[in-house]
């Protein structure tokens, strides 16, 4: 199925878009460095597609705060000096949010509400702010001992924050309940959460967490050709595309220059930045009326008939500007999740939703302990960029053990 899809056209997307394969975490793409930092901008291709700078004559993010699950993010870079607020470490390492053992997040941060300065890279949001919750993935530093359930409290924390948006470029083949529960609570808290679907279209297409939770946005990446990227995961659980194929990133933590990349990773940062866009616009709407309208501006196509949700697309490419500058999609119900249809009491209230109180925190329950566990052999991720999730299994014997080998899956989208 394909479907021609043109952003330049102000019709309905990108100009041959296809349903090809496509997935969220990591940077499955061999990288080679940009000389200059200066040449970064000259590589986001996608801001021009997308319309950006008209786009930003109405909306710019201003007033929207985007939480940014990933390795931390350095506020020092020249694009996000002035856009990073104190976040979370919860890792329980010693360290900051701001301390990037990557650069992976910082490529997020960037992508989302960098300003440019210096030849950086410019976000699709530049007025949004970036609050940073650090988790370890599988580049984390060889022996060290971190949280066991990092991931649900540092999904909680972002839930309990002031954040309108909850940016994951991560992904694991694993459900794990702690997470599930910090995702209910997220939307509970009125939250708009988006996840990479991963990178492994082309091989296993195993469906990832969080983005195949019912609550999370799953983000696909296409590429400058309209394509969907081959390694792009496709299923049920895409909701969205969004530009990610041959996006400029920070090479390493030396943040010393950029390099050539791509994934759902980047897709996802830019879905993230979309809703910004639109959440700046209309601050009094909920997470389900931005929702709503990034589905029904989305760039679907000629070729693409009905209102059929693709497994590879989902709703379409994001296009903010179709919005924002036409007025395309409506809000339609404050309190119905475009996600399922179903009523989630707009976020007033937690409902039956868990407990705030981050999982590691806790009473054990069942047997089980908090424990830390230690990460692996501290090896730079792999060109997939796959970021190792820690999962808590009861013990803190069995923790240690079996943390080890869950980890080692937790990939960058």
């Amino acid at each position: 199925m394909t479907a021609g899809l043109s952003y330049a056209s102000g019709r309905l997307g990108w100009r041959g878009l296809a349903c090809t394969l496509a997935l969220v975490v990591a940077w499955p793409l061999a990288s080679a460095p940009i000389a200059e930092a200066a040449d970064a901008r000259s590589k986001q291709w996608y801001l021009d597609a997308m319309r950006a700078e008209e786009t930003w004559k109405k909306a710019t993010g201003e007033g929207i705060k985007v939480a940014v699950i990933d390795t931390g993010v350095n506020p020092s870079t020249p694009s996000l000096k002035g856009q990073v607020m104190k976040g979370l470490d919860a890792t329980g390492a010693a360290g900051e949010a701001t301390d990037d053992y990557d650069g992976h997040g910082t490529t997020m941060a960037e992508l989302i509400a960098g300003t440019g300065t210096g030849g950086g890279l410019r976000g699709l949001a530049p007025g949004a702010k970036i609050i940073p919750f650090r988790i370890a993935v599988q580049s984390f530093p060889k022996n060290v001992k971190v949280n066991s359930w990092d991931d649900s409290v540092a999904m909680r924390a972002a839930a309990d924050s002031d954040a309108q948006i909850i940016s994951v470029s991560i992904g694991n083949e694993f459900m794990e309940p702690r997470e599930k529960e910090a995702v209910k609570y997220a939307q509970s808290k009125g939250k708009l959460v988006f996840a990479a679907v991963g990178n492994s279209g082309d091989k296993a297409n195993k469906p990832e967490y969080p983005a195949d939770y019912d609550e999370v946005v799953g983000v696909a990446a296409i590429g400058r050709d309209g394509k969907v990227a081959d390694y792009s995961q496709h299923g049920d659980f895409v909701d969205i595309a969004a530009p990610g194929d041959d996006v400029p990133r920070w090479c390493d933590s030396s943040f010393t220059k950029y390099c050539d990349g791509g994934g759902t990773s980047a897709a996802t940062a830019l879905a993230s930045a979309s809703a910004a866009l639109i959440w700046s616009a209309h601050p009094d709407w909920t997470a389900n009326q931005v929702l709503r309208v990034m589905f029904e501006s989305a760039g679907r196509g000629d070729a693409w008939k009905g209102d059929s949700k693709s497994h590879y697309l989902g709703h379409g490419v994001v296009r903010p500007n179709a919005h924002i500058t036409r007025g395309i999609g409506k809000p339609g119900a404050p309190d119905v999740s475009p996600l399922t249809d179903e009523g989630n009491g707009d976020g007033a209230s937690a409902g039956s939703a868990a407990s705030s109180t981050p999982a590691a925190t806790r009473t054990p329950k069942n047997g089980e302990e908090p424990g830390t566990v230690t990460t692996g052999s501290g090896k730079a991720a792999d060109d997939s960029g796959q970021l190792g999730l820690i999962l808590g299994i009861g013990g803190a014997v069995a923790i240690a053990g079996a943390a080890f080998a869950v980890v080692r899956r937790r990939r960058t989208g």
